[in-house]
């Protein structure tokens, strides 16, 4: 493998169609593209700043590197990408990818990040603020999320979170087979308009929780004081509840059973009253 190191390139894809290279300490500046259809890279311990620079790249390892604020969009139509110890302070990185996995990385500006990847997995990773991250992703595994952004996980299919404290509203909206184990879901409106989705020893907390969905299970699960509505026109529920939920409303059909439960609403808009609903 060929080796370059302590060097610097700017200007337009100055390091275009490399393979089998590995590049260490090297810094991008302004600029674009600086590494474009390259096979085979290894790049650690450097700096980016220009736009665009890791675009369609297959079988890539990187580390210990720093992504700048002017290095947004950094990652697109990559396949088979290692990535670990590295901080992004770019938007809209990590789009339309096959294969990626992160590894104690933060991202500071996570606006639009990881849309439209197959194969995504996530070790100890930090996002802040931005918008939608993980639109459209499929085929996730994460163990170790700690997210303040704002609609994370939507239109999302085939997901398993371990460990998360994600801090945000409409999270997992239109969702298909997701299972969240031993995590904090905290903002309004969580799980809306999905199918097939599990919670297993998580709290919840934020208001109206868990409705419009088809299919939702929870094992060993609390909520916040704060949870009112929850299951709002839901069906096929299944939900052992922990302790005390404030409110819920309108289920459609399945079992739920809670400690206890402050209020329990069927009205005239109830679209069902096949779910049984228990306490103590």
């Amino acid at each position: 493998m060929e080796i370059i190191k302590d060097k610097t390139f700017g200007g337009e894809r100055p390091l275009f169609g490399i393979a089998d290279t590995r590049l260490e300490n090297i810094e991008i500046t302004d600029g674009e593209s600086g590494l474009k259809f390259c096979r085979r890279i290894e790049v650690d311990g450097s700096r980016f700043y220009g736009k665009y620079p890791l675009w369609h790249v297959e079988g890539s390892l990187i580390t210990n590197c720093y992504f700048a604020p002017g290095s947004r969009s950094a990652i697109w139509y990559s396949n088979d990408m290692e990535m670990r110890d590295c901080t992004i302070d770019g938007p809209k990185f990590f789009r339309e990818m096959k294969g990626l996995s992160l590894e104690r990385v933060r991202i500071n500006d996570a606006d639009e990040t990881f849309w439209n990847v197959d194969g995504l997995r996530l070790k100890d990773v930090v996002l802040h603020e931005g918008t939608y991250p993980f639109m459209n992703c499929r085929n996730v595994f994460v163990d170790g999320l700690k997210s303040d952004s704002k609609y994370v996980f939507q239109y999302c299919k085939d997901v398993e979170i371990h460990h998360a404290d994600i801090l945000t509203k409409d999270s997992f909206w239109e969702c298909e087979r997701v299972t969240v184990y031993d995590s904090v879901i905290d903002g309004e409106y969580p799980g809306w308009h999905s199918k097939d989705i599990k919670f297993v020893r998580c709290h919840i907390a934020g208001e109206q929780p868990l409705c419009y969905m088809d299919g939702v299970t929870l094992e060993d699960c609390t909520f916040d004081a704060a949870c009112d509505r929850a299951f709002e026109d839901s069906r096929n529920i299944r939900a052992e509840i922990k302790g005390h939920i404030a409110e819920i409303k309108n289920p459609v059909s399945g079992r739920i059973h809670a400690g206890s439960i402050g209020k329990l609403t069927f009205d005239e808009f109830a679209k069902g009253r096949d779910c049984a609903v228990t306490e103590g």
